[in-house]
């Protein structure tokens, strides 16, 4: 999440690198965690008595101190870059943080009532209650404001969010979407063929959705699927990076469009895309784990797009990971090669003697961090945003879990 690292030790108690990742003013209370939750510029966790605790930047969702009171019985922990939204179990809403990214839900809190679940954008939340009805909040620009499709929105069954848009799917099969119109918000130009829609992905600025018959309809940025739609029939899987779309079809191939230097064109590697497990994007390409543990990449070299310099080494892959602009392989050895950006996490060679026995491996913005078999962890990437673990490497011993966030880490 962003830039910052979070671990949970076997004891339940945390420790934290990275930016705003400081927890000596609650370091106390955290001890049990249970649950863990970010936003970007803050954490919030469950500790054993059902309580919250939050740290991180204080108007970007640290400080939780103004209504502590009130959360008890928490169901769900949402966040949006600077704000949280917690859902209790008697269906009410508790909000905290930045007001312009969702903090401030007092507009609309008399009707967030019978909440069944929560979405968010980058700084709005979308709740959905239970009379299939639904109430948004935060930045309009990013969906916080869903008066102009409000009458629409009734017998919705599922809430879906890109960058700055919502898109809800209704039991019809149609779709209503609300938010930033260049980015998702605005669906209009292929309402007519939204129905019947089982899935929907959004992607950065973009929407794709899957409907009953595995055909695809996509709107936003880089959206376009004329010259593949004769191909996308049967869709079985939709992945996404933030610059296109992949989506593997009846008979197994894999057809991709968007943006073609950033993961949109993949003829030049069409012919090695079979029995595909794992398909992962970073902001510019995408990488797919083969049956065979092989791994293809394609899109933006800078991103990850190209593998050449460790194509060797990526046999007998299990695993991938990705950051914003590098992909990270665990192999069945325990080893992990990484490439793709440097500053984003692209050269494990600081670290790679420990690399070993790793059993995880997670991401924040432009860091990863593994967690070895003996409860260890060593990160790498950029080392103002998580990838440097050195202050805190005494303490990141028994960990079970590790949670990024924006250019922090929380262990």
């Amino acid at each position: 999440a962003n830039c910052k690292f979070a671990a949970v030790k076997e004891d339940g108690s945390i420790v934290c690198w990275g930016v705003a990742s400081d927890t000596s003013a609650v370091q106390d209370r955290l001890q049990g965690v249970k649950k863990l939750w970010s936003c970007g510029g803050a954490f919030a966790a469950m500790v054993e008595d059902g309580s919250i605790v939050t740290w991180g930047i204080p108007e970007m969702g640290g400080d939780s101190s103004a209504v502590q009171h009130q959360l008890k019985t928490v169901q769900q922990v949402l966040g949006t870059f600077g704000a949280f939204a917690a859902l209790l179990a008697d269906g009410s809403v508790v909000t905290w943080g930045d007001e312009d990214s969702g903090g401030d839900c007092s507009r609309v809190q008399a009707q967030l009532k019978n909440v069944k679940h929560l979405q968010a954008t980058s700084a709005a939340f979308a709740a959905i209650l239970a009379d299939g009805s639904v109430v948004a909040w935060g930045s309009s620009y990013s969906g916080g404001n869903s008066s102009r499709v409000e009458s629409r929105l009734r017998n919705v069954k599922q809430v879906e969010s890109a960058t700055e848009a919502f898109v809800a799917i209704l039991a019809d099969g149609s779709v209503v979407t609300w938010g930033n119109e260049d980015e998702g918000g605005d669906s209009d130009a292929v309402q007519d063929q939204l129905k019947g829609v089982q899935q929907v992905q959004g992607a950065n600025c973009k929407f794709a959705a899957v409907k009953e018959d595995g055909s695809i309809v996509c709107w936003g940025v880089a959206s376009d699927t004329s010259a593949v739609q004769d191909r996308l029939q049967g869709v079985k899987k939709l992945w996404s990076c933030g610059g296109a779309f992949a989506a593997m079809v009846e008979d197994g191939s894999i057809v991709t469009w968007g943006i073609p230097e950033m993961g949109g064109d993949s003829s030049a590697v069409q012919h090695q895309l079979k029995t595909v497990q794992q398909v992962l994007g970073t902001f510019g390409a995408f990488a797919a784990l083969l049956a065979d543990g092989s791994v293809v990449t394609w899109g933006d070299e800078d991103s990850g797009g190209d593998c050449s310099r460790v194509q060797a080494q990526l046999k007998n892959v299990k695993h991938l990971q990705a950051t914003s602009a590098a992909f990270a392989a665990i192999l069945a050895d325990g080893s992990v090669v990484a490439w793709g950006s440097s500053y984003s996490g692209g050269n494990s060679s600081r670290v790679e003697s420990r690399l070993r026995n790793v059993k995880q491996v997670e991401s924040a913005t432009e860091a990863f961090v593994a967690i070895l078999a003996d409860g260890s962890v060593v990160t790498w990437g950029n080392e103002d945003e998580g990838g440097d673990s050195d202050a805190v490497q005494d303490q990141l011993k028994g960990v079970q879990q590790v949670q990024g966030a924006n250019c922090k880490f929380a262990a």
